[in-house]
């Protein structure tokens, strides 16, 4: 099992939550983004920078996740890459990606985009909050907890 972490638009708390988790669960966590990151040098930890370009970091991480595996990214059309694949997908505000979601939360996100383009201001998330971090915390750690618990010894 890996962590897989979208790292281009990462909110820097959630990069710290994500990787004290990964210590203390001893699973290799991975950091993908088309810069250089800053990571401490941990156990467990590693980055991969990859090209410039349009969902470049996106790509790779579909194409390296496995099943059982954990992403976090904010990015649906990514989610909806690895959903089906059988990778745990979690978005920084903690809401857990699944089969029944994911569709939806694509749907919704293109017909914005769609507004968007057609010149429609809609406005953008709100800002990252200490509830949105616990809420991250939390799901990151139930998930973790279930994964480490089913995976093949």
């Amino acid at each position: 099992m890996k962590i897989w972490v979208d790292a281009d638009a990462c909110p820097g708390p959630v990069r710290d939550i994500i990787l004290r988790a990964g210590q203390r669960v001893k699973v290799h966590t991975v950091f993908v983004a088309n810069h250089a990151l800053s990571l401490p040098r941990l156990a467990y930890v590693s980055s991969v920078q990859v090209g410039a370009g349009l969902d470049v970091a996106d790509r790779h991480i579909a194409q390296q996740a496995q099943p059982g595996d954990l992403a976090v990214t904010q990015d649906i059309p990514l989610a909806a890459l690895l959903v089906p694949k059988g990778v745990v997908v979690l978005d920084p505000r903690g809401e857990v990606f699944t089969e029944e979601n994911v569709a939806e939360r694509l749907s919704v996100r293109n017909f914005m985009q769609e507004l968007r383009e057609s010149g429609v201001t809609t406005g953008g998330p709100d800002g990252y909050s200490a509830q949105d971090r616990q809420q991250f915390a939390g799901a990151l750690d139930r998930e973790l907890t279930r994964l480490v618990k089913t995976e093949p010894k």
